[in-house]
């Protein structure tokens, strides 16, 4: 592949991630996320929203969250308004199906177009982990993948494989293994805060600290996190 065609499709890469930042950040104004009541308001404007149009509200966050996870996005954010709009069971579903499809495009986009910049930037990295992941690639990168990818930025665990050359059909089903426990917690955590928004005109920190819709998911997560560190010094420590 030329570097000119390289150098194109970069550019149409981030001309998009772009386009998308700017358009969250003129839509959103951060000093009304200090504001209850445009929290509140705004939280039943959208969730009317889902109400009226549900197939195609799902329809759109769905393929917005596809793009987003292949333009590099975090995933946190996503899956807690998926919780918030759709439920924790609902919107786990539909947020890590979205994960999966959007990181398994954007493996093979920068396995096909970028592999050797990949490899370049990030091989030597990782080098020591080829051979375990050539034992059984679903089983660790599932194990990859439910350990956070190593404390690694969500965008750079998606195409670490290429390192690996995993196939695509692994890739995806590890990933959507991998993450669910992770984005079920936050998930829940979403929903939870939908719910206390919804049943709430007012909030404070001990209202927010003290529900059992808001502290359980907050546990569970500290546990994923607890869990993810002995996993990481057994199979990923460094040598």
């Amino acid at each position: 592949m030329s570097n000119n065609l390289k150098l194109i499709l970069g550019f149409i890469y981030l001309l998009c991630l772009g386009v998308l930042l700017i358009f969250l950040f003129s839509n959103l104004d951060i000093k009304d996320l200090s504001d209850y009541s445009y929290i509140k308001k705004n939280s039943e404007e959208l969730l009317n929203l889902k109400k009226n149009n549900l197939i195609l509200f799902m329809f759109v966050f769905f393929i917005f969250s596809i793009l987003w996870t292949f333009l590099l996005g975090f995933a946190g954010p996503v899956a807690i308004l998926s919780g918030f709009v759709f439920g924790k069971w609902l919107g786990t579903i539909i947020s890590v199906t979205a994960f999966a499809v959007g990181s398994t495009f954007l493996y093979v986009f920068a396995n096909y177009y970028f592999r050797n910049v990949v490899i370049e930037y990030l091989e030597k990295k990782i080098d020591k982990y080829k051979n375990l992941f050539k034992k059984n690639e679903l089983i660790y990168f599932m194990i990859f993948r439910f350990a956070g990818g190593g404390g690694l930025p969500f965008g750079i665990q998606n195409i670490l494989p290429v390192v690996f050359d995993i196939k695509v059909k692994n890739y995806f089903n590890a990933t959507i293994l991998g993450l669910f426990p992770s984005v079920f917690i936050i998930n829940s955590l979403g929903s939870g805060l939908e719910k206390l928004i919804e049943e709430n005109d007012s909030l404070s920190y001990k209202s927010i600290i003290f529900n059992p819709d808001i502290y359980w998911p907050i546990f569970g997560f500290l546990f994923i996190l607890v869990t993810s560190f002995f996993i990481r010094r057994k199979f990923f420590k460094k040598k």
